[in-house]
């Protein structure tokens, strides 16, 4: 899959960290800090971001538990339900590819990275708020690394992502990495 430019997103209770990411070169760097107020993202804010960045895919990051492949997982997590909620609203929103990265130790490695930049002078600590901006960051730089490990969100199927091959992945069965069948996608074609 080839993208020219894609906007990462780390998911929290109170922030969205936003990150942007070149298709061609496999690299991102932080870029925001959007609020969430009551479990609603400030979608004016993201509004404005995909107006100016004009992204071909959306990378959210899935908080898996740490013993969890994804596949068979607990979707009643709040903060995976979070997620979930948004990567919906934003394919539902901007009609573009939407794809869930595992972001397990994803903010570890942010806090690793910002401490590296501190170190370096090249980071403040009034800087700090922007951990989940070099988080997304993080998740996006995993997405462009390898694609195949995501899970593609799809309008039909509102409470389980799509692994890359397209097949809806299901909390007691994984999904397999072969494509569906000509029946499978016949099926899916008639409804």
């Amino acid at each position: 899959m080839s993208v020219a430019t894609a906007l990462g997103f780390d998911v929290g209770a109170r922030r969205i960290g936003v990150a942007v990411g070149n298709g061609f070169t496999g690299t991102a760097r932080d870029l925001a800090v959007v609020d969430m107020r009551d479990e609603v993202a400030d979608w004016a804010a993201i509004d404005r971001l995909i107006r100016e960045w004009r992204p071909q895919a959306l990378v959210i990051g899935d908080p898996r538990s740490l013993g969890d492949d994804g596949r068979r997982a607990d979707f009643s997590q709040p903060s995976r339900q979070r997620a979930q909620r948004f990567a919906r609203e934003a394919l539902r929103r901007y009609a573009l590819d939407v794809w869930m990265v595992d972001e397990r130790m994803s903010s570890l490695d942010a806090a690793a990275r910002f401490a590296q930049g501190r170190a370096a002078g090249a980071r403040r600590r009034g800087e700090a708020k922007k951990l989940d901006a070099l988080a997304a960051a993080i998740i996006l730089e995993r997405w462009l690394a390898a694609p195949a490990d995501a899970d593609r969100v799809m309008a039909d199927s509102p409470s389980l992502p799509v692994d890359a091959t397209g097949c809806a992945a299901s909390p007691s069965q994984p999904s397999t990495s072969e494509p569906p069948t000509s029946e499978s996608s016949n099926r899916e074609n008639a409804s």
